[in-house]
C-alpha cells in the first residue's frame, strides 16, 4: 500500500477533522517553486527574462484524486461538496478517494483513514479541512502533485492570517507540490458543456462569483474551457495560470477578474508568453480609486500612484483592461472567436441615419477607423439604396431594402471593400419582419465572410426570435447589447492583432551583464542617503546623460573664475545632500552677468543654508540654458513591479497638469516614443505659436538611458528625478538642468 511506512493520520488531525464540522471555508494561492538560477535566463538586475509554465495538466484533468474530509452525512457542508467532486471525478476520468479518519465508506466509496494509506500515488488532493497546513506537511511525503485548500482565516483577515498564510506557502514550497488557494471554491470543478466547439475562454478569477457572468456566456454558444478561482494565491497564481492557458491550443482567450496582483513581475512574464502566442488576454483589475501609499520626494513618485503603474503596465504587455464584467465577457468572447481582420477600416450600417450617426460618433471618439468609402464603392450601393440616403459610411439604407434581395446585396458589397475589415450593425429595436430579415442576411453573410460582422440588439426584451435563435445561433456573428459593449470589444480586437503582428518580447533585448556605467554609479551610490544635485548629475554624466557646464564651489572667489569658465549668464545654486526642491527656499539665482551678482549670490545663498541649518558641500555654478520644452523623466520603485521609469511635462507643468507616461523596464524605443505620444502636452514637442520642433530623438536617448540606469541599480536606488530636462530644438539633444536621487 502506497506510503504504508508513513503511518496513520495524526490524532491532531483526526480532531480537526471531526472539531471543524467538516466545514471547508475557502482557498488561496502561491506561486511556483524558483527554478535554479543555472537553468533560467536572468537579465542585469538578476531577475528572470521568461515565465515558468507549471505543467497543469494533472490539475485540471488528474488521473486520481483524493478527497481529505470527505462526507455523506446529511447536513454536513462537505457532503455537498464531496458528492460534486465524485460527479466531476466522473467526467474527467478520474479515480477518486474519499479519506477521513472514522468513515469506512462515502458514497459507497471504500474510504481510507489517511493519506498514507491511499492505494496509489494521487495527482490532486482536495482539502476540506479547517486548518490544511499539517496535512501539506503529510502529502509532501506520499508525492502528490496538487492540492486545493478551501479554507479561509488567512491574508484575507489581516495580520494574524498573514502570518498563518506565509507558513502555509513555506510548507507547499518545501513540499515539493502546488497548491491552490486557501480562500478558493468549486469553481475549477464545475460541469463545462462538452457540446460546444470553435476557441475557448479560459476563466482565471481572485473571487469566484466575479466569474459567473463570463461562466453562462456557454449558455449562449460560447465555449469554455478552464476555470481557475486563485483565492489568496498563496502558491499557484494569476501569472502560472496565464501561462499555462497561453500554450493550451483550445484557448482563443484568457479572461480575468484581478483583485491584486501577487508579483508584478511574474504577470508581466505571463503577460509576455501570451502576446508571444497571439493569445489575448482581458481583465478587470479592480482598485483604479487607489492612490500611492508612498508620498515621494521627487516630482515623479508623486505622479504614478500604484493603479497608474498597473494600468500603465498592461497596456505596455498587451493585457486589454475593462472596466466591467459585462465588458469582460462580450470582450472576451468577440477575441476568443473572431479571426485576424483583413483591415482595420469599420463601417456602420443601419436602417436608421440617425441610429448610424449616433454610433458612429461614438465609434469616431472611441478611435475606431470609419474610412469614407470610395465613389465607386458608393455608386454601387446606390443601386439598392436611394440616392438621396448617405453610404459614405455611415450607411443608411432607409429601412426597406433590408426587407427582400436587396439587403444581402448591400452586406456583400460592403464587405467586398479591401478597406472594410469590421461591419456593425446596430439594430436599436426588434421591427419585424425587417429586422428579421435583416439579422438572417447579416449571419448569412458573416458564414461565407472572413471579416468581423458585429450586430448590437438594442431591445431591453431579448427574447425575441431574431435575437434568441438567430444571432445567438450564430458562432460568426459577434452579438452585443449596448454600444458601448460592441464599442469596447471591437477596439480591443484590433488592437490585440496591431499590438500582436510581429510581436517582440521586451525581455529578449534585456541587458544580461552590467553596463560600464553601472560600475561608475556604483561608486557614487550613498545608501540610504539622497544625493546632492552635484553628486546626482555625477550618476547622471555616468549613464552619458549629459548636464549643462557647471562648477561646484567654496567661495566667492572660486564663484567668480568658475562663472568665467562657464561663460555668463549663469545660474547659482546651492547643493546639498538634504535639499530637495531649491527654489522654494531661495537658494536658486538665475541669469548672473556680472563678477559682483556672482559675489553677492554666493554670500546671500550661503546665508539662507546657515539659517535654515541645511549642509552644503557647495555652491554650483551652471550654464544657463533657456530654449526647449522642459520635460521630467525619474525612476520610482513600485511594490509590485520594482523599478518604473516616467516622463512627463516638467518645470512648474509637472505639479500643475500631472501629464506623465509610465513604463516598467525593459522596453524597447517603440515603447519609449509610445510613452511621449501619450502625454496631453506632447504638441509642446512639435513645436507650438513659433517654437521649434524639440530634439524628440535625443529625449527617447535619455528615457533608454534612465532604463538602463533603472535596471542595473535596481534596488540601489529609491528615486531619481530629472526636472526639468531641457529638451532643445531639434538636432540639438537634451540638457538635465536639475536631478534629485534617492539610494536605498
Amino acid at each position: 500500500m502506497l506510503g504504508s511506512t508513513h503511518g496513520t493520520l495524526t490524532t491532531d488531525f483526526r480532531a480537526r477533522v471531526e472539531a471543524c464540522g467538516e466545514s471547508p471555508r475557502t482557498a488561496v494561492h502561491s506561486s511556483a517553486a524558483p527554478s535554479p538560477d543555472d537553468a533560467v535566463p536572468l537579465d542585469v538586475s538578476g531577475r528572470p527574462l521568461n515565465a515558468d509554465v507549471p505543467d497543469l495538466d494533472r490539475f485540471f484533468r488528474p488521473e486520481s484524486v483524493a478527497v481529505i474530509g470527505a462526507s455523506d452525512a446529511e447536513g454536513r457542508p462537505n457532503t455537498g461538496i464531496t458528492r460534486q467532486l465524485i460527479a466531476w471525478a466522473e467526467r474527467v476520468g478520474a479515480r477518486l478517494h474519499p479519506v477521513h479518519p472514522t468513515r469506512p465508506t462515502v458514497f459507497g466509496l471504500t474510504c481510507h483513514a489517511s493519506v498514507a494509506d491511499l492505494p496509489e500515488q494521487v495527482d490532486l488532493a482536495v482539502l476540506l479541512v479547517a486548518d490544511p497546513l499539517p496535512v501539506i506537511e503529510e502529502l509532501a511525503e506520499t508525492k502528490v502533485k496538487f492540492a486545493v485548500a478551501f479554507a479561509s482565516g488567512f491574508a484575507e483577515t489581516g495580520d494574524a492570517g498573514a502570518v498563518a498564510q506565509e507558513r502555509l506557502a513555506a510548507a507547499v514550497q518545501r513540499s515539493g507540490l502546488r497548491l491552490l488557494g486557501p480562500n478558493t471554491n468549486l469553481n475549477a470543478f464545475e460541469k463545462f458543456r462538452e457540446d460546444l466547439d470553435g476557441p475557448a475562454i479560459a476563466l482565471i478569477t481572485q473571487s469566484g462569483h466575479q466569474g459567473r457572468p463570463v461562466y453562462t456566456l456557454q449558455e449562449l454558444g460560447i465555449r469554455l474551457s478552464h476555470w481557475a478561482p486563485t483565492g489568496n494565491e498563496a502558491d499557484l497564481e494569476t501569472s502560472d495560470f496565464i501561462s499555462y492557458f497561453a500554450e493550451q491550443p483550445e484557448v482563443g482567450a484568457i479572461a480575468c477578474y484581478v483583485e491584486g496582483l501577487k508579483d508584478g513581475r511574474s504577470f508581466l512574464l505571463a503577460a509576455d508568453r501570451a502576446a508571444r502566442n497571439g493569445v489575448p488576454v482581458v481583465a478587470v483589475k479592480v482598485g483604479r480609486t487607489e492612490t500611492g501609499a508612498r508620498m515621494a520626494a521627487s516630482h515623479t513618485g508623486k505622479l504614478t500612484g500604484a493603479d497608474t503603474v498597473v494600468d500603465a503596465a498592461m497596456r505596455q504587455f498587451g493585457v486589454i483592461r475593462v472596466d466591467g464584467l459585462d465588458e469582460l465577457q462580450d470582450t472576451a468572447a468577440l477575441l476568443a472567436r473572431a479571426r485576424r481582420p483583413k483591415a482595420e477600416g469599420v463601417v456602420v450600417y443601419s436602417i436608421s441615419g440617425g441610429t448610424g450617426a449616433h454610433f458612429s460618433d461614438l465609434a469616431t471618439e472611441a478611435g475606431l477607423t470609419l474610412p469614407t468609402l470610395s465613389r465607386a464603392k458608393q455608386d454601387e450601393l446606390h443601386q439598392w439604396i436611394p440616392e438621396y440616403l448617405n453610404v459614405a459610411n455611415p450607411v443608411d439604407n432607409g429601412g426597406h431594402p433590408v426587407g427582400d434581395w436587396r439587403g444581402r446585396k448591400i452586406i456583400d458589397a460592403i464587405l467586398a471593400d479591401p478597406a472594410v475589415g469590421v461591419l456593425i450593425c446596430p439594430i436599436t429595436g426588434p421591427f419585424p419582419p425587417m429586422s428579421d430579415r435583416l439579422a438572417q442576411d447579416l449571419v448569412d453573410a458573416a458564414e461565407q465572410s472572413d471579416k468581423l460582422i458585429c450586430v448590437i440588439w438594442g431591445s431591453p426584451v431579448g427574447t425575441e426570435e431574431a435575437y434568441r435563435t438567430t444571432l445567438l445561433g450564430s458562432s460568426r456573428v459577434a452579438t452585443f447589447r449596448t454600444f458601448g459593449n460592441c464599442i469596447t470589444a471591437v477596439r480591443a480586437y484590433l488592437g490585440h492583432h496591431r499590438f500582436t503582428t510581429g510581436y517582440r518580447s521586451p525581455f529578449e533585448d534585456a541587458p544580461r551583464t552590467p553596463s560600464p556605467s553601472y560600475r561608475k554609479a556604483q561608486a557614487l551610490m550613498r545608501p540610504s542617503q539622497q544625493l546632492s544635485e552635484h553628486a546626482a548629475k555625477q550618476l547622471l554624466r555616468a549613464y552619458g546623460i549629459r548636464v549643462p557646464r557647471e562648477q561646484l564651489v567654496t567661495s566667492a572667489a572660486a564663484a567668480v573664475r568658475a562663472a568665467g569658465l562657464v561663460g555668463y549668464p549663469v545660474v547659482m545654486k546651492a547643493s546639498g545632500p538634504q535639499l530637495g526642491h531649491k527654489t522654494e527656499l531661495g537658494l536658486v539665482k538665475i541669469g548672473l552677468t556680472s563678477a559682483s551678482q556672482i559675489r553677492d549670490a554666493y554670500r546671500e545663498l550661503t546665508d539662507i543654508a546657515r539659517y535654515e541649518n541645511v549642509p552644503l558641500d557647495g555652491i554650483l555654478v551652471c550654464q544657463m540654458v533657456e530654449r526647449g520644452v522642459e520635460m521630467v523623466v525619474g525612476v520610482t520603485q513600485d511594490d509590485l513591479f520594482g523599478p518604473t521609469v516616467t516622463v512627463g511635462l516638467g518645470g512648474v507643468l509637472v505639479e500643475v497638469l500631472h501629464d506623465a507616461a509610465v513604463r516598467v523596464p525593459p522596453f524597447g524605443e517603440d515603447q519609449a516614443r509610445a510613452m511621449l505620444r501619450e502625454l496631453r502636452g506632447h504638441a509642446l514637442l512639435e513645436g507650438v505659436r513659433g517654437a521649434p520642433p524639440a530634439d524628440v530623438d535625443a529625449l527617447v536617448e535619455v528615457v533608454l538611458r534612465i532604463q538602463r540606469m533603472a535596471l542595473e541599480l535596481g534596488d540601489e536606488l529609491s528615486e531619481l528625478d530629472i526636472n526639468p530636462l531641457m529638451v532643445l530644438p531639434r538636432g540639438q539633444g537634451a540638457v538635465a538642468l536639475d536631478a534629485l536621487a534617492i539610494c536605498r
